[in-house]
């Protein structure tokens, strides 16, 4: 039996392309399966946060780059201006999610936004990375625009309130033990490995020999 990890994010949430990193990490070499999941942090109609506004100039230049070069991860502040809602593309999401790429989707999303600064807000650039994992162009194109996986982004949506999610990203390992914030490799590591069923086996010696 697997350890089953699900990570709450958004793809304007600048701490979530970070926690990848070490979550990555800690289930290097276990038997986990990572699942992410939609939260949007400022859903329509209300206001997106603009780059050029004091609050973001202060917060990247005071804490996210320091953090950023701590880890080693490529990071800057799109100038897409005012940021992009991202319901679109959790649609695209659920899209790809149902086509065995979520997971790609989502880390190629990330890397969109917070390392090339593309408006991932835009059906077209959005056309264009879904195309680059190897969705069909016209087919997801096609999803976005008709709204088809819209039920299923507001049923993710209720399950992140089910949940009482409020902050991202939000780890939960295997339902029961939470962690919010960019994860400690090795404390989140420990956290799995705690999960894991018992008894784990390694090498050992027997009566017959080693």
């Amino acid at each position: 039996m697997s350890v089953h990890l699900r990570v709450w994010s958004d793809y304007v949430c600048l701490f979530c392309l970070l926690a990848k990193k070490p979550i990555d990490e800690a289930v290097a070499g276990l038997d986990v399966e990572v699942e992410w999941m939609p939260f949007e942090l400022r859903a329509e109609p209300s206001p997106t946060l603009r780059p050029e506004g004091d609050y973001l100039q202060s917060v990247w230049r005071r804490a996210v780059y320091p953090m950023a070069r701590r880890m080693g991860v490529a990071i800057h502040l799109p100038d897409v201006s005012p940021q992009p809602y991202t319901r679109l593309a959790f649609e695209g999401y659920q899209y790809a999610r149902e086509h065995g790429l979520g997971g790609a989707y989502n880390d190629r999303l990330l890397r969109a936004f917070f390392q090339e600064g593309l408006d991932i807000g835009d059906v077209e650039i959005l056309t264009g990375l879904a195309a680059e994992l190897g969705l069909p162009a016209a087919d997801y194109r096609g999803a976005l625009t008709t709204g088809a996986y819209g039920e299923a982004h507001r049923a993710a949506l209720a399950e992140a309130g089910a949940h009482e999610i409020t902050v991202v990203p939000t780890i939960l390992i295997n339902g029961r033990h939470r962690v919010e914030g960019v994860p400690d490799t090795a404390a989140l590591r420990r956290a799995i490995e705690d999960a894991l069923p018992w008894p784990l086996t390694g090498a050992a010696c027997g009566t017959d020999g080693c």
